[in-house]
């Protein structure tokens, strides 16, 4: 399986609900790296995974809709607890929304699936691997 791995970061808000989460029940920010990795059997006609410049592009608009928000307000997660995985799911979610839609390119539809992973810090990440 070949991939290629793009790299971006955002900045959110939010709360949690649950004892679980101790003081992060209170609203607090959070800076993730994220790393979008797309991956496929065979390259394409061009020898490549996918464009990496606009697999970047794509990533950049995807956080671009999430970053400086406090995701508490944002109706689209109301009353859910936007951990760490559930984010993943989340970008890597409205990625494979944009490769169906054609926004990395003819050659992108032969991608087999991909993994986006947050990283909270240089010890703790997240990710949520999807077929496409």
């Amino acid at each position: 399986m070949f991939s290629i791995t793009v790299r971006d970061h955002m900045m959110v808000a939010h709360s949690f609900r649950g004892e679980v989460f101790g003081p992060a029940q209170r609203l607090h920010g959070a800076t993730f790296v994220v790393d979008a990795a797309f991956r496929r059997p065979d390259l394409d006609a061009d020898g490549i995974v996918v464009d990496i410049g606009l697999a970047g592009t794509e990533l950049k608009g995807v956080l671009a809709d999430l970053t400086y928000r406090n995701l508490d307000d944002d109706p689209a997660f109301a009353g859910v607890n936007t951990s760490t995985e559930f984010l993943a799911k989340v970008v890597a979610d409205r990625l494979a929304d944009r490769v169906h839609a054609g926004a990395l390119g003819e050659g992108a539809r032969g991608l087999a699936g991909i993994t986006v992973t947050l990283h909270e810090s240089h010890v703790a990440w997240a990710s949520y691997e999807r077929a496409l």
